[in-house]
C-alpha cells in the first residue's frame, strides 16, 4: 500500500508542477454577459464603461431593436445602461436612458467623468431618419449623482462640427474622453471625409469647442495625457493592421504622428488609459491598451501595457482567443482593470477583470 500511495504522491507532485508551469498563478479570468439576447431586440453593441466619482461601475450600450445595422440605416436604437456597487461582481438590471420615437436613433455612447465637479457626460450620436436622413447629431446627457439620474439631452452638433459639415458622415467616437489633469475634458470626433478631430471643455462642460486641427490618416479614436502633460490620440486605420498614433505636445495645436507597428490591429475599435493608480506610478508612462490582437479578424483580445507612454510595449496577456470586437476599458475603484467587450460575433458584451496585482506582476 506504501509503494502505491507513494506512486500517487509522485504524479500528484508532477501535475501539480505542470499547472504552475502552464498557468503560472495567472489570475483566471471571470466572464459575465452584460446584456443577454432578448427576442424583441436584434442585438446590443457599441460598450462604454465608465467608474463614477462614488467607485460605481456605469456600462453604456447600444440597443438595436429592429436589426443590428448601425445608426444610419437603423430607425430604433436606443442607450441603456447597467451599474454595479461592487466593482463588477453584481449588476443592477438593464435601464433604457435614452429612448426617442420610432425613426430617431441614439448610438455609440460613450463618456468622460468630471472629477472636480462630479459630473458624468454620456455621449452619443443621433440621427432622426425620416425627416433629416443624411443628417448627424451630437449630443450628451449628464448625471451629477454618480448615474442615478440624468439630464435631458443637450446638442453640441454647432460647438463642435462647422455648418459646411452638416450633411458630412461624423460622430462622436464610442467608448471614453478624459479629463487632464489640469481639469480639461477632451474627446475625440471623427468626419471621414475631412480627418479626426479633438474637442475640449476648459469649462467643466459648460462649452465645447473644436480644435480645428485635423489627423489623417484616423477612424475611430481614444485620446489619453501622458506622464509629461503631453496628448496622444490611439486611432483605428482600415486595412493596414496595425494602429496610428499622435502625440501634441502644446494641446492640439500641432501634431506628430507615426504607425505602431507593435500595436497589431484589424480595423477595429480599441481602449486605452493611462494608470496613475499609485503616487509612486503617477509620473511614469504607464499605458494599458486593449484591442483584438490580429491583422485581419477580430479576434484574440490582448491586454497590452507600456511603461514608456507608448513607444514600447513591454508585456501582454491574452484576455480571449475567440471571436472579440469593439473593447472599453476603465480602472475600478480598487484599482483593478475592467473590461467590456463585443464577445463570440457580437452575441455577448462581456465584462471581465485584470487585477491589479495580475498587472504588477505582467510587469516585473
Amino acid at each position: 500500500m506504501k509503494k502505491y500511495r507513494a506512486f500517487y504522491n509522485r504524479h500528484l507532485i508532477g501535475i501539480s508542477c505542470l499547472l504552475s508551469f502552464f498557468f503560472g498563478g495567472a489570475q483566471q479570468l471571470e466572464f459575465t454577459d452584460l446584456f443577454p439576447k432578448k427576442e424583441d431586440i436584434a442585438c446590443y453593441r457599441i460598450p462604454s464603461i465608465v467608474t463614477a466619482p462614488n467607485g460605481d461601475l456605469i456600462v453604456a450600450i447600444d440597443e438595436r431593436i429592429p436589426s443590428c445595422a448601425d445608426l444610419r440605416d437603423n430607425k430604433n436604437i436606443n442607450i441603456v445602461i447597467r451599474k454595479s456597487v461592487d466593482n463588477g461582481q453584481t449588476w443592477t438590471p438593464i435601464e433604457r436612458l435614452v429612448d426617442y420615437p420610432l425613426g430617431q436613433s441614439a448610438s455609440d455612447p460613450s463618456m468622460i467623468v468630471d472629477r472636480i465637479t462630479n459630473t458624468i457626460f454620456m455621449f452619443f450620436n443621433y440621427m432622426d431618419l425620416d425627416r433629416d436622413p443624411q443628417v448627424y447629431s451630437l449630443k450628451y446627457v449628464k448625471s451629477v449623482d454618480n448615474g442615478k439620474s440624468w439630464s435631458n439631452p443637450v446638442d453640441i452638433s454647432a460647438q463642435i462640427s462647422k455648418p459646411e459639415w452638416h450633411k458630412d458622415f461624423k460622430f462622436i467616437t464610442y467608448g471614453r474622453g478624459i479629463q487632464t489633469r489640469k481639469g480639461t475634458l477632451l474627446h475625440t470626433l471623427v468626419n471621414l471625409n475631412r480627418g479626426l478631430h479633438v474637442f475640449r471643455s476648459d469649462d467643466h462642460g459648460k462649452s465645447w469647442n473644436l480644435i480645428d486641427t485635423p489627423l489623417i490618416p484616423a477612424d475611430e479614436s481614444k485620446i489619453v495625457e501622458l506622464s509629461d502633460g503631453s496628448w496622444m490620440v490611439n486611432s483605428r486605420l482600415n486595412q493596414k493592421g496595425y494602429r496610428q498614433i499622435f502625440i501634441s505636445k502644446d494641446e492640439g495645436n500641432t501634431w506628430t504622428s507615426q504607425p505602431d507597428l507593435e500595436l497589431v490591429d484589424p480595423g477595429c475599435n480599441a481602449g486605452i488609459i493611462r494608470w496613475i493608480d499609485h503616487p509612486s506610478l503617477s509620473q511614469k508612462g504607464i499605458l494599458l491598451f486593449v484591442n483584438a490582437n490580429h491583422t485581419t479578424q477580430r479576434k484574440n483580445l490582448t491586454l497590452k501595457i507600456s511603461m514608456d507612454n507608448g513607444k514600447t510595449w513591454a508585456a501582454e496577456k491574452t484576455v480571449y482567443t475567440g471571436a472579440a470586437a469593439y473593447a472599453a476599458i476603465c480602472l475600478l475603484d480598487n484599482a483593478d482593470l475592467g473590461i467590456v467587450f463585443e464577445k463570440d460575433e457580437y452575441s455577448q458584451n462581456t465584462f471581465v477583470r485584470i487585477s491589479k496585482k495580475e498587472i504588477l506582476s505582467l510587469m516585473d
